[in-house]
């Protein structure tokens, strides 16, 4: 094997030598794309992209519809050294707006055939779309010869998540980063060229990042799958059954709703080997439900990791003790070898309760075009100040026990997961405070009895519109899953001693609402 220092001479040495095994298989329509022919498609791409002047360091957006053209286009990307961020095609406009304010791409891809966001894209005129579906691919179609190589440390994605200001920020990872990721992942799920990893997460949220590298960089079989085969919950569990699956990665509240639309059964999933999951706490309740259904031949793995972090930090195996508490979510286990890390403590008498900080090879560069948030949460190693030593500080609070393994105990700030999603909430005020009327405002997110939750907005206006209307305008600026569930209009907001608005009072009161 050729020594791999970037991403492209990874894949050449993959595809070269599985070439004709099945990189990518459709079983809705039972397309199968080999590693040979996806590695054509990447030169066809690439030299594109090339011929259109772009260089290393450059950026490209994607509107990535999981065909084998998008998924060439990420390769090609890596190839040339262009750093890609995929975007979601459901998003507002006016988020999108902000996003591609921020990351200035070279040059949109658009993989879809319409979209509402096309009209939006020419008339801001930010930079030329390329249209992905008029891309033929032709046998005399090459990569140019000369290029610049990229080292290890070069961008290769930027990914974008919730930001507190109201502006997304858009996490930069290397390609250092992702084949330290991809060496772990392999190893720690033991994943051959013989498995069929399932593809079900949006290309745009952090957990597809799984999906891609570990199956497409390990000779594997990738099985993509639409938006709407996703929310078909029992199409979905046909489809994986059908394509052989033995590797499913999914948020716990997609599971869910394959189990509570009972979806799912033991029969289902015969060749699956590790069900993973992570993104956001898994219900007790219903994970037991999925250990009583598949424990005895196929591995629970419980894993953990920030964007700011190559996806995965930790795994956790889940087995029949750890139902003798019902209470606590399942461990988020040792953190990785690829991983350094430490507990700050809020109290330095009690070492093993704190912030999680990590640091190590998989830790990315900071946010894109935004060097202030970068510095606040990539920052010098509080515990010395002998070398440069920078760490993310996760803002995830967690405990130690004394086995060693971390458990998740909540956050410092109003950060929250929600349907595996992270959502600052602040970015939810920050959008319902441009609507008309609203004097001031306030979002809380309510657990349900289910262990999942919903996110509950509270507006301050001397009026009381429909809060349908409310929504209705969030959902012009923000995406589908950062909509609250409710809008309660008051006249005025409830304050403590401080006057600050009382968020205890809120949440106690979101109680009332959820429940309604």
């Amino acid at each position: 094997m050729a020594f791999v220092s970037n991403l492209d001479i990874a894949f050449r040495d993959v595809a070269e030598r599985h070439r004709d095994r099945i990189a990518l298989a459709y079983p809705a329509d039972g397309e199968r794309i080999s590693y040979g022919e996806l590695s054509r498609r990447v030169d066809r791409i690439a030299g594109l992209l090339w011929d259109r002047g772009l260089r290393r360091g450059d950026v490209v957006a994607i509107f990535h519809d999981k065909s084998p053209a998008a998924f060439a286009a990420m390769l090609a990307c890596l190839r040339i050294g262009v750093i890609y961020a995929n975007l979601d095609p459901d998003s507002p406009w006016e988020r999108l707006h902000k996003i591609l304010a921020t990351c200035r791409p070279d040059i949109v891809i658009n993989a879809f055939p319409g979209g509402a966001y096309r009209a939006s894209l020419a008339e801001a005129d930010l930079c030329p779309v390329l249209e992905l579906h008029d891309v033929r691919i032709g046998a005399a179609d090459g990569m140019p010869v000369k290029y610049r190589p990229n080292d290890s440390g070069s961008p290769a994605y930027i990914m974008f998540t919730s930001g507190s200001t109201g502006m997304p920020k858009g996490a930069v990872m290397t390609h250092a980063n992702l084949l330290w990721f991809i060496s772990w992942a392999r190893e720690r799920f033991a994943i051959t060229s013989d498995d069929v990893l399932t593809n079900v997460n949006p290309m745009y949220f952090d957990n597809s990042v799984f999906d891609f590298y570990v199956a497409i960089f390990s000779g594997a079989t990738l099985v993509p799958f639409a938006s709407d085969q996703v929310r078909d919950a029992r199409r979905l569990v046909r489809l994986v059954s059908d394509a052989g699956c033995t590797i499913w990665f999914s948020v716990p509240s997609l599971l869910v709703y394959l189990l509570t639309t009972r979806a799912l059964g033991a029969q289902d999933f015969p060749s699956v080997r590790k069900i993973i999951f992570g993104g956001e706490g898994f219900p007790k309740s219903k994970l037991r439900a999925l250990y009583e259904m598949f424990g005895a031949r196929v591995e629970l793995e419980n894993v953990y990791g920030p964007t700011e972090c190559t996806c995965i930090c930790s795994a956790y195996t889940v087995g029949e003790r750890d139902f003798e508490d019902m209470t606590n979510l399942a461990p988020l286990g040792e953190v990785a070898q690829n991983f350094g890390f430490d507990i700050l403590p809020l109290d330095e008498a009690a070492p093993d309760f704190g912030e999680l900080f990590l640091r190590g090879p998989q830790v990315g560069l900071g946010y894109y075009n935004d060097p202030e948030r970068t510095a606040k949460a990539f920052v010098q190693n509080p515990r010395h100040a002998l070398y440069t030593d920078i760490g993310y500080r996760t803002g995830d609070m967690v405990c130690r026990d004394a086995l060693g393994r971390l458990g998740f105990k909540g956050r410092r700030d109003f950060q929250i997961k929600h349907m595996g999603y992270r959502i600052e909430l602040e970015e939810i005020e920050a959008a319902l405070n441009t609507l008309h009327g609203v004097k001031e405002c306030a979002v809380v997110y309510q657990n349900s009895r289910d262990g999942l939750g919903q996110i509950i907005a509270f507006a301050a206006m001397d009026a009381s519109p429909e809060p349908d209307i409310l929504r209705a305008g969030l959902a012009g600026i923000l995406p589908s899953y950062m909509v609250p569930r409710q809008v309660v209009v008051l006249g005025v907001l409830p304050k403590n001693a401080n006057g600050k608005v009382d968020r205890v009072a809120l949440q106690s009161s979101a109680a009332s609402y959820s429940a309604s």
